[in-house]
């Protein structure tokens, strides 16, 4: 989690998007498994500000089901929630049978931002470190299928992408006062990121290193890993056919004038090839 050591070689577009639409496929292939077994699984996703989570999730669920694939990324706790067990708020999250769920950045919350800001006390932070390793072993030992996936980045791309935002308006929002502190905290995060490791990297729901210094690179190698851990397989689904539209028994559609139009701002457009 240090200093960049060189700069990597961006993935070429044509290899990307022909190997992006490959795994995509595969993912839908996924999706209908889990369906079809009612598998359970949760992914999850943490890392560096601006590592690039929330880009690969959007390639993760692009062609999925909403109703089997859901993202959650929770809001700060709220004052109540801050007075219940720590998990609660993530167990009501968890999936059913046949669903999906990626959490853009989880329960470890406390081990990083949380820590290094000083919005838990030193109580709350240990007993997270013990207790997470049995929430963990719980989930998996009641058949969830978990992955944990860490995105990592150097300190100068991210301050790369940071300064990138802050110039582009379509994407400003990303980027908060808290998002700008972790500069300056980048060595009290790097040694929480550690001890976090020491603690919840267990064998039965290891840490997974994606090295996000090429987006690109680190979507097309966290959705082939996800893919390689899961023993899913194409299942057979019934043939459809569309049926013959049956024949007009008189129905007129009712006036346009009727009804409030949304106007056409596309005629207003210009129309250069």
């Amino acid at each position: 989690m240090g200093k960049a050591s060189g700069k990597v070689k961006r993935l070429p577009r044509d290899v990307y998007e022909r190997e992006l639409a490959r795994l995509q496929t595969e993912l839908v292939t996924l999706q209908e498994w889990v369906r079809a077994e009612g598998a359970r699984v949760v992914v999850v996703f943490e890392g560096r500000d601006a590592a690039g989570k929330g880009s690969t999730i959007k390639r993760v669920t692009e062609y999925l089901n909403p109703r089997v694939a859901r993202i959650v990324a929770l809001p700060a706790p709220t004052d109540r929630e801050r007075t219940q067990w720590y998990f609660q708020r993530y167990v009501e999250h968890l999936p059913a049978a046949g669903e999906i769920v990626l959490f853009d950045r989880s329960w470890y919350n406390r081990a990083g931002v949380e820590r290094v800001m000083g919005f838990c006390t030193r109580q709350e932070y240990t007993r997270f470190l013990h207790q997470c390793p049995i929430f963990e072993r719980l989930l998996v030992e009641d058949g969830v299928l978990l992955r944990k996936y860490w995105f990592s980045v150097s300190d100068a791309e991210q301050e790369r992408r940071f300064r990138s935002r802050l110039e582009d308006p379509m994407r400003r929002w990303k980027l908060s006062a808290m998002d700008l502190e972790s500069i300056t905290r980048w060595e009290d995060y790097s040694r929480a990121k550690d001890e976090m490791f020491v603690h919840t990297d267990i064998p039965e729901a290891p840490w997974y290193v994606v090295e996000s210094e090429d987006k690109r690179r680190a979507r097309i190698n966290m959705i082939a890993h996800l893919l390689s851990t899961i023993p899913y397989h194409e299942v057979e689904r019934p043939p459809l056919e569309l049926p013959p539209r049956p024949a007009p028994k008189g129905y007129e559609r009712s006036p346009r004038e009727m009804q409030t139009q949304v106007p056409d701002h596309s005629a207003t457009l210009g129309t250069g090839r």
